[in-house]
């Protein structure tokens, strides 16, 4: 079997996950709507530990968590929850950036074709949004801010911390769409000028099918989201259904110890892209990115007249590697964010994207390098 690196994909289960998991689907079964009997207050209390986990990483309060089906729900309850607001006080302009992942871009386009004003900055050619160019298109209508946490592909950490110090005085909302950095880039996602956060937990080696909404409360007020589903009431009324306490369990553990284990698993990280750096830079790869601001656990990298797709059909029995977005690669297209970085067509088409975690198998390095030479 090849060595997985596609993380930024979807992450392996912490084994540690997995168990609690296994024991919460088998033995404790309970409904935490359940109130009449010891089955549903285990599982209601287990629900709390894992709101209490999931909050103590970005410093929210455990009321402040909603539970969801993962990060392309929670960036759709983030902003199509806002529409009502903004139709009623006339705050119908929305601020993002050219390079989102597509689960933000998709819910703004349908609040554009209904009304909404819709503005795309474009990052700069390192993959990070400079805030002031960002402040200069705010207006008095200006309802929501949406900033990416990490980019998906190209793992640029954007400046959060300074557009949050930039948007102090300003009443508009700030999401931040945290589905490739929660748990990894820890600080900025503390900031209390930031309103709603979104959480995924098969990034953070959790389970699929449950993520997070983080809602902060400015002083004693919500941000006024309307649910998107409705029949029972759930999770403060905003997001209707039963709970699935298995998966929620998972999310809480996996938060719980990307949090302890944050400074090891960083570590782990550095050293392995140190070794891939040493191996295929005599290759005079072009990196993709600003590298003094990119998670440590990803490379987006071009090589000179190969493109993406020889390149991963050369190494398909040595690593598994990917050329996008998981999320779009069933009808491959060049990268929008490469291509908003104004990044050269060849440099995009044949960009690969290498994304590995504390838990990744060594690999030859040197082996995969000589393939790839091979190729030229």
């Amino acid at each position: 079997m090849p060595v997985y690196l596609d993380c930024n994909a979807t992450t392996p289960m912490d084994p540690r996950v997995r168990e609690e998991v296994v024991r919460f689907m088998d033995l404790e079964f309970g409904n935490a709507g359940s109130r009449t009997h010891q089955f549903g207050q285990r599982a209601k209390q287990a629900v709390q530990r894992a709101r209490d986990q999931v909050a103590a990483v970005v410093h929210a309060s455990t009321e402040e968590v909603v539970f969801t089906s993962g990060a392309t729900e929670s960036d759709n309850l983030a902003i199509l929850g806002l529409r009502t607001f903004g139709e009623r006080t006339g705050r119908k302009h929305i601020v993002t950036t050219a390079i989102e992942h597509k689960a933000v871009l998709e819910p703004l386009s349908y609040l554009g074709a209904h009304g909404f004003d819709i503005t795309l900055v474009p990052p700069s050619s390192t993959g990070r949004i400079e805030p002031r160019t960002l402040m200069r298109v705010l207006r008095s209508d200006t309802l929501l801010v949406s900033v990416m946490h990490a980019n998906n592909e190209t793992g640029v950490v954007q400046p959060i911390k300074e557009l949050c110090e930039l948007l102090s005085e300003y009443p508009a909302y700030l999401h931040v769409d945290a589905a490739q950095g929660f748990g990894k880039e820890i600080d900025s996602l503390r900031n209390r000028r930031i309103d709603l956060i979104s959480v995924s937990g098969h990034k953070i080696y959790g389970p699929k099918g449950i993520g997070a909404l983080v809602t902060r409360r400015r002083g004693y007020d919500r941000p006024p989201l309307e649910p998107l589903t409705y029949g029972g009431g759930q999770e403060r009324g905003l997001r209707a259904g039963t709970l699935p306490v298995p998966l929620i369990v998972g999310l809480g553990i996996a938060a719980e110890l990307a949090l302890k284990e944050h400074d090891q698993r960083e570590e782990f990280c550095r050293k392995y892209r140190n070794a891939i750096l040493q191996a295929l830079s005599p290759l005079n790869p072009t990196f993709n990115g600003d590298s003094g601001h990119t998670l440590p656990h990803v490379l987006n990298i071009s090589f000179s007249g190969l493109d993406s797709e020889a390149v991963m059909l050369a190494l398909k029995d040595v690593v598994a590697i990917s050329n996008g977005s998981a999320c779009t690669s069933q009808n491959y297209s060049p990268s929008h964010v490469l291509r908003a970085m104004g990044l050269q067509e060849d440099v995009v088409r044949g960009a690969l994207r290498i994304s590995w975690c504390h838990m990744t198998e060594q690999v030859d390095w040197n082996h995969v390098g000589s393939i790839i030479k091979g190729l030229c």
